[in-house]
């Protein structure tokens, strides 16, 4: 038989050689190791210890610190009116003129009745002192004395309903000019110039509402009522009003109101702060996120708030340990406030929780730090 020639292609010849590295490999007891898995970025922050205030929060209504309803107290036709509808007006600035004519002339005669019984009156004077010396003298007779003094008497009456008259028309003069009770903001007009008002009538003419100061109204639980009067009772609490959307720069009040009884209801209780308004940003009827800071809490605990996850077995969070490994630590957290939350217990001030990135974690996996800012701040 002849001899066959095997040739072997490049191809082959690597498997070969591989096959062969794998079976030295194998026979020395050496583990070929798995290539690493790539480490997780993630965002982390430091535990704090901070002192951290005591607050509650609520929904708040801004309200008008007085609110007048601006009405006639006599009929007419309303001549001039002496503001623009929204204008800021003072008090004892001029709102209104009532067409003063029917009410002028209305003086007038009053006047004239007092000067006319007046006039009867120093006759009737006269009369009595004069029938006073006939009497005595028997002259005339007492029951004609007597009729003198009582018609004397009577104009004394007359004249005194007289000066009350004239006194209530002039009040009546005066009413044909309104002023402005309080300093405020003036709302919509009811009526316009050249219209006939009523004396009294249903509606204002027009609303002035008072903003410089102003109210902030909000409901806390009942469970609020004795920490709030504790610390009431050490000095004044400060109520903050966040306008909206903005949470760095909030309107700044005092508590000064808490309502004597619990809504039974609802189970709140009512309160009231007062704010300057200065800038006037807030404005009755709007609604603000109310804060009421009670007391401060010293060496708290804080982490941000985006650190805490919920899970079946309660609140965690991901600390990073020296390696850069994580361990998953079950935490207590006191409450949460302002995007950071204060923890009770499970984590200790200078270590390190991730903030971002936790979906990929598990327990002693691999990270890496894309930053690290201080609890809350990112």
């Amino acid at each position: 038989m002849g001899t066959k020639k095997v040739r072997f292609g490049g191809a082959a010849l690597a498997f070969t050689l591989l096959a062969s590295a794998a079976l030295l490999s194998s026979c020395s007891g050496k583990k070929v190791q798995a290539p690493v898995k790539d480490a997780v970025p993630v965002e982390a922050a430091m535990v704090e210890e901070k002192a951290v205030p005591i607050r509650i929060q609520a929904i708040g209504n801004v309200e008008a610190y007085s609110t007048v309803g601006v009405k006639s107290q006599i009929g007419g036709e309303l001549l001039r009116v002496h503001f623009k509808e929204g204008q800021d007006v003072r008090k004892g600035e001029i709102l209104f003129t009532i067409d003063p004519r029917p009410y002028e002339a209305a003086l007038r005669q009053a006047e004239a009745n007092l000067a006319k019984d007046t006039a009867q009156l120093e006759n009737a004077k006269v009369d009595v002192g004069r029938y006073a010396e006939l009497v005595e003298k028997g002259y005339v007779a007492r029951q004609q004395y007597d009729q003198v003094r009582t018609n004397f008497a009577t104009l004394q009456a007359t004249v005194n309903a007289d000066k009350a008259l004239v006194e209530n028309a002039r009040l009546q003069l005066k009413y044909c000019y309104i002023y402005s009770p309080i300093t405020g903001r003036a709302g919509g007009l009811v009526v316009n110039q050249g219209n006939l008002i009523k004396a009294n009538a249903d509606n204002p003419i027009v609303t002035i509402n008072q903003v410089q100061p102003i109210y902030v109204t909000f409901s806390v639980p009942e469970q609020s009522l004795a920490d709030i009067k504790k610390y009431m009772a050490a000095g004044k609490l400060t109520v903050e009003a966040f306008i909206g959307g903005d949470t760095k720069d909030p309107e700044r009040g005092v508590l000064t109101f808490v309502d004597n009884a619990v809504d039974a209801a609802t189970g709140t209780i009512k309160l009231k702060g007062t704010f300057e308004n200065k800038e006037r940003r807030l404005w009755p009827g709007q609604f603000v996120n109310a804060v009421l800071t009670l007391t401060s809490q010293p060496d708290a605990v804080v982490v941000p708030a985006d650190a805490v996850q919920a899970g079946q077995s309660g609140q965690y969070v991901f600390v990073i340990k020296q390696d850069l490994t994580v361990d998953s630590r079950p935490v207590e957290v006191s409450r949460s406030l302002d995007g950071e939350s204060v923890i009770g217990k499970g984590v200790r001030p200078g270590e390190k929780v991730v903030t971002d990135g936790q979906l990929r974690l598990v327990p002693g996996a691999k990270v890496e730090i894309k930053n690290s800012t201080p609890s809350g701040k990112q």
